[in-house]
C-alpha cells in the first residue's frame, strides 16, 4: 500500500494524467491508518498524564476518524463493531447463556467523564481492547475484495444508521458529539462513492455537501432532526437507490427487514412484515391473511369458547385491552399488561419477556395458556375441518395440505397480526414530504424524542421499538425500574425476562415496544403502572427506579435526570400522539 501512495504522489508530482486510480479498498486502509494513528495518539495522551481536555478532544478526533470506516466495519464485520462502538452495556449471547463485557468507544467515554486520575490503567486497557479490535477488522479488509455493489449497500445502510442512530446521542450518550459525527459519516459516503467506477452524479454530491453543512451549523440539542431526515437524508437515500440503476450494480441478495428496493426508511412499503417468518412455507399472502382474520375474531379457539383473540386485542385500542393487567378466564386478574399487536411482526421476539420468537409461536402460546384461553389444538383442529368455510378457507390459505393442521392455524393468525402496521400516521405523512402533516409542537417534539428526551436510543425510528436498526436483527430488552403503580413509592417485582435466563443483568428486564398508536393503548409499562403518558414521561425525566429512590444496581436507562421542562414534556406527547395511525 505505501508504495501505491508513492507511485500516486509521484504521477501527480509530474502532472501526468495516467495516474493509478486509488482504488476503493486503497481508500478504506488508508482511513483505517488514520484512525490506528488517532487511537495511538490517545493512548500516548492518557500514558503521559497530558491534561483532561486535550485526552477528551484526542478521544473525539479518534471517534471522528472512526466514522469514516463505520460504514464498512458494521457492514462487513458487525460482530466486531459491537465492540468498537456498542452500548456500554453487557453483551448477551442467549442460546449459549454467555454474557461478554462491553468494550469500545462508548466504554472509554464513560472512564474519561469520571476524571478520576484512579482509574488511568483501566483507561489504557480498554484502549488497548479497541486497538486490538481494530487491528483485527484491518487485517480482515486487506484479506477480502470489495464490489461496488457491497460497497453501495454499506453506504445505504450507514445513512440508516445515521438517522435512526447517528443523530440521536446512541453513539455518544455522554459527551454528545453525534452530530460533529454525522457530518463526518456523511463526507465519508462522498468520499467512498468518488472511488466507484461509475461517475458520482453531480445531483448526489450536492446533496451530501449541503447535509454535512446542515450538521456543521448546529450542536446537538438545537439540531433539527424533522427537517435533516425530510430535507437532506432522505433525498440522500432516494439518490443512492437511484445511483444503484445508473451504475447497473446487482442487487445484493440478504435476507433483512428494509426491502431493498425501498428508496427510504420512511416509504409505506419500507419493512418486510415477513422478515421474521420462521421459514418460507411461512409467507404471507392474502388466503391466509383473510382465513387468519376470520380465526382472530372466533371464540372457537378458546377452550369454553367464551373468548377469542380480539377479547384481549381489540382493534380500537390498538389490539389492546385497556385494562391495567389482563383478566384470566376464571376472573382473577393476570401479572401484565396486554401488549399491542400493531406492528409485532417487527420484532423477533414476542411477550414482554421476549419468551417466543416468532408470532406463530406466539398464538401457540396464548392459546394454551390455561389463564388466557385454555385451547387445545387437537380439538380446534377436529372443528375446524368440520366447518365447510373453514375447509374451504384453508385449502386456498395451503393448496398444498391435505388436511387443517396445528401449524396452518397459529401461521394464518399470525399472518393476519402481520398485516396490522399500517404506516400511514401523521408523522408517515411529515416524512414523506408533507410538511403540514405535524404541528410545529410536534416537530418539537420529535426533535426532542430523538435528541434531549433520548427516547429514540431506545424507541429507534421509524419503527420506534427496540429491534435495533439499521440490520434489524435483534430486538432488545431494557431495566427500567418500573415501580408497581403510578405512586412511585415501590419496584415492580416482576422479574422480566430473568425468568426465562437467569442472569444477573436481566432481573427485570422486559422488551421494548412500539411507541406507534401508544395514545390508544393506555395504561403502560409491563404492569399498566402508568394511567397516562404524562407519567411515563415524568417517569423517564425522573431518571427511571434510580432516579426515583430505588436500588437498582443492573438499571440498563440512565438514572441522570433529563430535565425536561412543562412545555418540552407537552411537545413529546404531541409527537407521540402524532405516531396513531390514521
Amino acid at each position: 500500500m505505501k508504495n501505491t501512495v508513492l507511485l500516486l504522489f509521484f504521477f501527480a508530482l509530474m502532472g501526468c494524467s495516467d495516474a493509478p486510480r486509488e482504488t476503493l479498498k486503497d481508500h478504506l486502509l488508508e482511513d483505517w491508518r488514520s484512525l490506528d494513528r488517532e487511537v495511538t495518539d490517545l493512548r500516548k495522551l492518557v500514558q503521559s498524564d497530558t491534561d483532561p481536555k486535550k485526552v477528551v478532544q484526542a478521544f473525539s478526533q479518534s471517534r471522528l476518524a472512526y466514522k469514516n470506516v463505520e460504514w464498512a466495519l458494521e457492514y462487513f464485520q458487525p460482530e466486531t463493531g459491537r465492540f468498537v462502538n456498542g452500548p456500554a452495556l453487557d453483551e448477551i449471547e442467549f442460546e449459549e447463556n454467555r454474557v461478554f463485557p462491553p468494550a469500545g468507544f462508548q466504554v472509554i467515554e464513560e472512564l474519561l467523564a469520571e476524571n478520576d486520575p484512579k482509574i488511568k490503567s483501566e483507561i489504557l486497557r480498554e484502549i488497548d481492547i479497541l486497538r486490538s479490535n481494530l487491528e483485527q477488522a484491518r487485517r480482515h479488509f486487506e484479506a477480502i475484495s470489495i464490489s461496488d455493489a457491497q460497497a453501495l449497500d454499506a453506504l445505504r445502510q450507514q445513512t440508516y444508521r445515521i438517522i435512526t442512530l447517528g443523530i440521536t446521542g446512541f453513539d455518544s450518550p455522554i459527551m454528545f458529539t453525534s452530530i460533529a459525527e454525522a457530518a463526518v459519516s456523511l463526507k465519508s459516503i462522498g468520499q467512498t462513492l468518488e472511488h466507484f467506477k461509475t461517475p458520482v452524479p453531480e445531483k448526489l454530491r450536492r446533496e451530501i455537501s449541503n447535509a454535512v453543512l446542515f450538521c456543521n451549523r448546529t450542536d446537538f440539542n438545537t439540531f433539527d432532526r424533522a427537517q435533516f431526515i425530510v430535507r437532506f437524508a432522505n433525498p440522500i437515500s432516494a439518490s443512492l437507490a437511484e445511483f444503484q440503476q445508473v451504475a447497473r450494480l446487482e442487487t445484493v441478495t440478504r435476507q433483512r427487514v428494509v426491502r431493498n428496493q425501498s428508496p427510504t426508511l420512511f416509504d409505506r412499503q419500507a419493512f418486510d412484515a415477513d422478515a421474521f417468518v420462521p421459514s418460507n412455507e411461512y409467507k404471507t399472502n392474502p388466503q391466509k391473511v383473510a382465513l387468519g382474520e376470520k380465526l382472530f375474531y372466533d371464540p372457537q379457539l378458546s377452550g369454553d369458547g367464551s373468548r377469542s383473540c380480539a377479547t384481549c386485542h381489540q382493534p380500537e385500542k390498538a389490539f389492546t385491552d385497556g385494562l391495567r393487567t389482563n383478566s384470566a378466564l376464571n376472573g382473577h386478574s393476570l401479572t401484565r399488561n396486554t401488549p399491542s399487536l400493531s406492528y409485532a411482526a417487527f420484532q423477533n421476539a414476542q411477550f414482554w419477556d421476549l419468551r417466543q420468537l416468532d408470532l406463530e409461536k406466539q398464538s401457540v402460546d396464548v392459546i394454551r395458556n390455561t389463564d388466557e384461553m385454555h385451547g387445545d389444538f387437537v380439538q380446534i383442529t377436529k372443528k375446524l375441518s368440520a366447518n365447510p368455510t373453514y375447509s374451504k378457507g384453508f385449502k386456498k390459505a395451503f393448496p398444498k395440505s391435505g388436511q387443517i393442521e396445528d401449524w396452518h392455524v397459529q401461521n394464518a393468525i399470525a399472518a393476519y397480526i402481520r398485516t396490522l402496521g399500517k404506516f400511514n400516521s401523521r408523522f408517515d405523512a411529515f416524512m414523506r414530504g408533507d410538511l403540514k402533516a405535524l404541528s410545529n409542537q410536534e416537530v418539537e417534539g420529535m426533535n426532542l424524542f430523538m435528541g434531549k428526551a433520548k427516547c429514540a436510543t431506545c424507541h429507534f425510528t421509524p419503527l420506534f421499538n427496540g429491534t435495533v436498526p439499521p440490520i434489524y436483527a435483534k430486538t432488545e430488552q431494557e431495566v427500567l425500574g418500573t415501580p408497581q403503580d403510578h405512586t412511585n413509592r415501590a419496584q415492580s417485582n416482576d422479574a422480566g425476562r430473568y425468568e426465562q435466563n437467569q442472569l444477573p443483568q436481566l432481573r427485570g428486564a422486559f422488551k421494548t415496544p412500539t411507541v406507534r398508536n401508544v395514545a390508544k393503548t393506555a395504561p403502560y409499562m409491563h404492569n399498566g403502572a402508568f394511567r397516562t403518558l404524562a407519567e411515563v414521561v415524568d417517569f423517564y425525566d425522573s431518571g427511571g427506579g434510580v432516579g426515583l429512590g430505588f436500588k437498582l444496581e443492573n438499571q440498563t436507562l440512565p438514572p441522570d435526570r433529563l430535565n425536561l421542562t412543562a412545555n418540552e414534556k407537552q411537545a413529546l406527547i404531541a409527537f407521540m400522539e402524532s405516531l396513531s395511525d390514521q
